[in-house]
């Protein structure tokens, strides 16, 4: 950092706050708080609601208010003129949609990994399902769980590991792919079927980025162009030879992308 010219205490917002995708964790975000922990960032990476080592059960988990709180739990401790930049993931994307609409005053920028970004009304859901050429394999990965019984919505959604080692972890190595095996959790359905309301007021007034993941398998990179431009952000980044973890497979390009987006103003 210091050969690049960059002094992290003169930047708007030094603060990040990673979050996770669906049935990843904080876990996950490993290498990327180290290496911006090591440039002298502060970092936060969360487990929402029903994530990472927590004892909470998924299938009880049915609204976003519910599944981001330890999300909200870290922007409501920030001081009045602390501002941090989200990042989300994949589902994480309308997680930190939700926070931004809450929050604007708190929130610096909003950078979209590889994440659904939805508009007023819709859901993560609603995003996902608009696949195009993964379309077989994401529909045969998912295994829905019924805790209310059968004659009731699913209450939470696992991903065949088998089939998910190759959508969501096709460029990334064999020891993060072990490191997912044994963490991955349930993904609560209720969060990813409800309908954002985000206005021009809080949500839209937040600089969004989005960086786009190119070798991915789960939303590829064709659908990630199709929610940049039915929503477009302020800029668009892309990470060569990334599957849908760029956490893992391409940390360092990650990094840098991340930092340059620290630096805009």
């Amino acid at each position: 950092m210091v050969q690049q010219g960059i002094k992290v205490d003169e930047l708007e917002a030094s603060h990040f706050v990673l979050v996770h995708g669906g049935g990843f964790g904080a876990w996950c975000w490993y290498k990327t708080v180290a290496l911006l922990e090591e440039a002298g960032f502060t970092v936060d990476a969360v487990n929402l609601t029903g994530s990472g080592p927590g004892l909470s059960d998924s299938n009880n988990i049915y609204s976003l208010a519910q599944y981001v709180k330890p999300l909200t739990d870290v922007i409501d401790k920030l001081g009045q003129e602390n501002k941090v930049i989200l990042v989300g993931h994949d589902l994480g994307g309308a997680c930190i949609s939700y926070a931004m609409e809450q929050y604007p005053l708190k929130i610096s920028k909003a950078v979209f990994v590889a994440a659904t970004m939805p508009f007023n009304g819709q859901s993560a859901l609603d995003l996902l399902s608009q696949t195009t050429d993964s379309e077989n394999l994401m529909q045969k990965a998912y295994i829905f769980l019924y805790a209310d019984g059968k004659e009731n919505p699913a209450t939470s959604i696992d991903l065949d590991k088998d089939i998910s080692r190759e959508l969501l972890f096709n460029r990334s190595s064999t020891r993060d792919k072990a490191l997912a095996a044994v963490s991955m959790r349930s993904i609560p359905f209720g969060p990813a079927v409800e309908k954002l309301t985000l206005s021009e007021e809080n949500y839209g007034s937040i600089t969004r980025l989005y960086i786009k993941t190119l070798e991915d398998h789960a939303i590829p990179a064709s659908q990630q162009e199709a929610m940049v431009q039915s929503n477009p952000p302020q800029q668009v980044f892309q990470i060569k030879g990334s599957d849908h973890a760029p956490f893992f497979s391409k940390p360092q390009a990650l990094h840098r992308i991340l930092v340059q987006i620290s630096q805009i103003r």
